[in-house]
């Protein structure tokens, strides 16, 4: 998944904020959209609704925009914004439709021009997708933000509110020791 440099994502911040560049809006909305819908689909389970999340949190950031230049990390700040939206978004259709949240998942994807080696892949993918999905919903996406979206430790900590030492202290299988000994949610 392509990234863009910190250093970038500051810059076009600042070009935001101070000359309303709309360029630079939306190479950001082009950089991190991807990477926020997979996120936020991940947590609503609804493609419809992870759309409409971060086409609003797009929609609120150019709407702030004069004040963008007192976010300190863009990127972390979009993800915590997408996923406070989600939760809040489960909350609200929990308490009205009283049902289980259970959906179906995302499923890793991998094309190889080898028949074989794409039957070997999408097996070596469906066994890494059915043990992350064994995990536990939290320690799900401490794994999917450090390994699917690249980001730090830290950065993953800020975004799951919790303290970075908990996303640090990983086990050997990749998932933090602590966060996600706890049952699933």
């Amino acid at each position: 998944m392509s990234t863009i440099a910190a250093s970038r994502v500051q810059y076009l911040q600042s070009r935001i904020s101070r000359y309303d560049d709309q360029s630079a809006y939306k190479e950001v909305f082009t950089s991190l959209y991807p990477a926020l819908i997979q996120f936020t689909t991940s947590i609503t389970r609804s493609r419809q609704s992870a759309e409409e999340i971060v086409s609003d949190l797009f929609l609120k950031l150019w709407e702030k925009r004069k004040s963008l230049c007192e976010i300190e990390n863009l990127r972390v700040y979009c993800f915590v914004a997408a996923r406070n939206r989600s939760v809040n978004l489960l909350e609200t259709q929990k308490k009205r439709r009283h049902e289980s949240l259970e959906g179906h998942r995302s499923s890793l994807v991998y094309a190889s021009p080898d028949p074989e080696q794409s039957m070997i892949s999408a097996e070596m993918m469906r066994r890494v997708q059915e043990a992350v999905d064994s995990l536990p919903d939290r320690c799900q996406e401490a794994f999917k933000l450090v390994k699917e979206y690249g980001f730090r430790y830290q950065e993953a900590a800020e975004i799951l509110q919790v303290s970075p030492k908990t996303i640090e202290n990983q086990n050997p299988h990749g998932a933090p020791s602590g966060f996600c000994s706890s049952t699933r949610a």
